[in-house]
């Protein structure tokens, strides 16, 4: 058994709650470690941000613990209180996407994948890259083998959009990490934060596992390395368009089916009798199918046709456009226009109400053309939520379609309606996520947009538009519109406040602060912009980047005097201190912090929420006398915020509080005094949807019994 005490036993806790940060309870354990480890060495200790540097902290609390009986017992039971094992991945069934019914050929490509996914374990990951042309079938190829009954794979198949097949750097490992992780059942708020923990993580979830992994549109070795795993019961099939270097795989590549297997394709998807009666034009459609399954599969319906459609010549060559072009031609002029004007950017997936405003049409109407152009296979439907998005191939050839027939002005004005929609859903639904948030600023009377039930129901609304909105973002900023991108990105607060996504949306603030501090920089737009940034490097724990981000917040508030942004810039700084175990530093930003608000008068922004604001930095302070090991004045504080928060009837932040002076008592290892505050932050928690906090505060109390 590894000796509690040891260098590597002490670098392990400080590893295991640095990586679980994610949640509420996360962050107060982290805190405690650091006044835990500053009571140890007598010393204030910077907060370890990497391996290397958890390793020199753990060798100095060893250097003391040894030496020092009393201490090391102490350490034992605090180590015990905090760290919290995760629960472990749970099985999943599949989540691949639906195979088809007509799968057709590759005989040999399965082989080869059926031998690498049952090969001895040598150490080496199992793992295949299948590539092939868009609409080759290389991700049908992955998914139809993944639906196969084996027992190689009994804990479940699993899937993730890389995004790369639209010519992009694609997703980010760290998101695409989360996605694979809540396959499996793993709660957000388990998930470490940064992208390396989150690697090292999830190849600890499925390190005995037998699963399925297939990634689909990977675009480089960068973006991919971090996600394999070298576990013997884990195959991952990569899916890309082009095989690209840097990775030890099995190559398997995807090509054009033959004549016999395309025409045994379309006897498939139609009948024996509908192919024979074609005879005279089958050839020549074979011959623009070029032996793409996608191109034969949205042909199909012409072989009834006495003659194939006129198409252009620019086609040639490339059986995805041509199956887009002749299906095109068929469309009605309403159904043409929608197909046309949504292909203007990269959105990942939009529904009827977005494309009704870009195209100026009926939301109903809108709703059945998009199901007709699913259903002629000019675009993908989701999982049954009502949205749609583009083949990469298929979208090429509505934008250019859009540029040839539209005209630049049309599809600029189409791209803007679009824009605008964007920015009044996510205001919206943002401001009915958060009603009582300053951060948030409520739409227009006219632009309110739809209510929502309750606050999950809008804050689902942000999620599932979330995509779009980076997006957007990004798409306003190419198109010289500031307003909007800044718009949008005040926007995000709530994703980031409540439900994390930080690795997705920290381009888009890296945009908005930009643009914020080009176009309006002694406005409060700026301040906001650069706290939400400094928020969301916080999260990554990107520490240096976040002091600047929360710096620069500052000093646009100040400069726009607006003292309510101001005072929560320079609170926001102490919280980072607090974070990194700097607690003298993070107790004079809550000062000033105070001294701030101190100045607000009536007709100041935010003057409403003043008395919750200063018992936060009552709380605040309290913690951050901690630190140092100033008990009595801590708790002073820490009992002022207590007050004020019952008095006000605000529970959550009521048993935050009693946690605060819970864990202060503790620190003397006093659990007599500890014990009736943490039931009562148990009782005050309940019913509250706080499983975490309540977690680490039932192991808080079962440490106080069994101490």
């Amino acid at each position: 058994m590894l000796d509690p005490t040891s260098v590597a036993a002490i670098s392990a806790v400080l590893g295991a709650v640095g990586s679980g940060m994610a949640n509420e309870a996360g962050k107060w354990a982290w805190e405690s470690t650091g006044a835990a480890v500053r009571r140890i060495t007598g010393r204030e200790i910077p907060a370890p941000a990497a391996p290397e540097e958890r390793d020199e902290v753990a060798r100095m609390v060893h250097e003391r613990l040894r030496s020092d009986p009393q201490l090391a017992a102490s350490w034992t039971a605090f180590a015990a209180r905090v760290r919290h094992a995760p629960a472990p991945a749970r099985s999943v069934r599949s989540s691949l996407p639906a195979s088809i019914r007509s799968f057709t050929d590759r005989k040999e490509a399965m082989k080869q994948l059926q031998r690498e996914a049952s090969r001895r374990p040598d150490g080496r990951p199992r793992l295949a890259l299948v590539h092939g042309p868009d609409g080759m079938g290389s991700s049908t190829l992955a998914v139809h083998f993944g639906a196969q009954p084996t027992r190689l794979f009994p804990d479940g198949q699993i899937y993730a959009d890389l995004g790369g097949g639209g010519g992009g750097g694609g997703r980010e490992p760290g998101s695409v990490l989360r996605a694979l992780l809540r396959q499996l059942r793993v709660p957000d708020e388990e998930m470490p934060l940064r992208t390396d923990e989150l690697g090292e993580f999830y190849r600890q979830c499925v390190a005995d596992r037998r699963l399925l992994v297939v990634l689909d549109h990977a675009y480089s070795a960068a973006q991919v390395r971090p996600l394999f795993t070298s576990a013997p019961g884990v195959f991952t099939i990569l899916v890309a368009r082009a095989p690209f270097p840097g990775i030890d795989a099995l190559r398997v590549p995807v090509g054009p089916l033959s004549d016999k297997d395309a025409e045994r394709l379309l006897t498939a998807i139609t009948d024996k009798s509908t192919v024979a009666a074609a005879r005279a034009t089958l050839p020549s459609l074979l011959r623009r199918c070029g032996g793409s399954p996608y191109a034969l599969r949205a042909a199909a319906h012409q072989l009834s046709a006495p003659t194939l459609p006129p198409r252009r010549t620019e086609a040639d060559g490339d059986p995805v456009r041509a199956a887009a072009e002749d299906n095109y031609r068929l469309l009605t002029p309403e159904s043409a226009r929608l197909y046309r004007l949504m292909a203007l950017r990269a959105w990942p997936s939009f529904d009827a109400a977005t494309a009704a405003r870009t195209t100026l049409q009926d939301p109903d109407a809108t709703a059945e053309l998009l199901a007709d152009l699913a259903d002629r296979m000019l675009l993908e439907r989701g999982t049954g939520d009502g949205r749609y998005h583009y083949r990469h191939g298929i979208r090429a050839h509505a934008e250019a379609a859009a540029v040839r027939e539209d005209g630049i002005a049309a599809c600029s004005a189409a791209l803007a309606r679009t824009l605008s929609a964007c920015a009044d859903l996510a205001a919206s639904a943002a401001h009915q996520a958060l009603p009582e948030s300053w951060r948030v600023p409520a739409p227009a009377e006219d632009r309110a947009g739809q209510r929502y039930e309750d606050r999950g129901a809008a804050l689902d609304a942000l999620l599932a538009e979330a995509g779009n909105l980076v997006e957007a973002v990004r798409c306003a900023e190419e198109s010289g519109d500031p307003d909007t991108a800044v718009r949008l990105c005040r926007a995000l607060w709530p994703l980031q406040l409540k439900a994390g996504h930080h690795e997705m949306l920290l381009p888009a603030l890296r945009i908005g602060t930009r643009l914020a501090d080009t176009h309006r920089p002694a406005s409060p737009d700026a301040g906001a912009l650069h706290a939400q940034l400094a928020h969301t490097l916080t999260e990554l724990k990107r520490w240096e980047e976040a002091e600047t981000a929360a710096r620069a917040a500052a000093r646009a508030e100040e400069s726009a005097g607006h003292k309510r942004g101001h005072a929560s810039a320079v609170e926001f700084l102490g919280l980072l201190r607090l974070r990194q175990w700097r607690y003298r530093e993070a107790y004079e930003c809550f000062e000033e912090a105070g001294g701030i608000l101190d100045t607000m008068g009536e007709g100041d922004e935010g003057t409403a929420d003043l008395p919750r604001a200063r018992a936060l930095l009552e709380r605040h302070r309290g913690r951050a006398l901690r630190g140092p090991g100033r008990r009595e004045e801590a708790r002073e504080r820490l009992e002022t915020a207590l007050r004020c928060f019952r008095s006000s009837g605000d529970t959550y932040n009521t048993a935050r509080t009693l946690a605060d002076l819970a864990e202060s008592r503790l620190d003397e290892e006093d659990t007599e005094a500890a014990l009736p505050l943490i039931d009562e932050a148990i009782t005050t928690l309940d019913g509250q949807s706080a499983e975490y906090q309540l977690l680490y505060l039932r192991q808080m109390r079962e440490a106080c019994l069994t101490g």
